[in-house]
């Protein structure tokens, strides 16, 4: 149960950064706040599929490159969501690029806000409140 609670929440504050992209980042555009939850699972769906292959595949240039090529890889990523989700566009190549950037900042905060508020808060039984 923790771990579909977890990913509601992850999932939450996904489509959270994704509205503050929209807001910040010219070239990003959410057309509202259901389409940003539903790129929010696809961007989760694709960061532990295709991500993890495309990284592996471009090793050698993400070497020669010193880490920097995986910037186009997560852009890559963040764009190939956007088409596969209707009312999310990614356009140009500073929303290619900054997108993803202000997200993993985006989502990690509220992640950590989620968390530092104890969310889940199930009653136990062993309590006797």
């Amino acid at each position: 149960m923790n771990n579909i609670i977890g990913y509601f929440f992850t999932t939450l504050a996904t489509a959270l950064g994704l509205l503050i992209i929209d807001l910040l980042v010219p070239g990003v555009n959410i057309a509202n706040f259901p389409s940003a939850l539903v790129a929010g699972v696809v961007i989760g769906l694709v960061n532990s599929t295709i991500r993890p292959v495309l990284s592996i595949l471009s090793l050698p240039i993400n070497f020669l490159t010193l880490g920097l090529f995986s910037l186009v890889v997560n852009g890559f990523c963040f764009w190939l969501a956007s088409l596969l989700v209707p009312g999310f566009a990614v356009n140009g190549l500073l929303a290619f690029i900054l997108g993803p950037i202000i997200l993993s900042f985006a989502s990690t905060f509220l992640n950590n806000y989620f968390a530092e508020k104890n969310i889940d808060q199930s009653p136990s039984l062993t309590s006797n409140k």
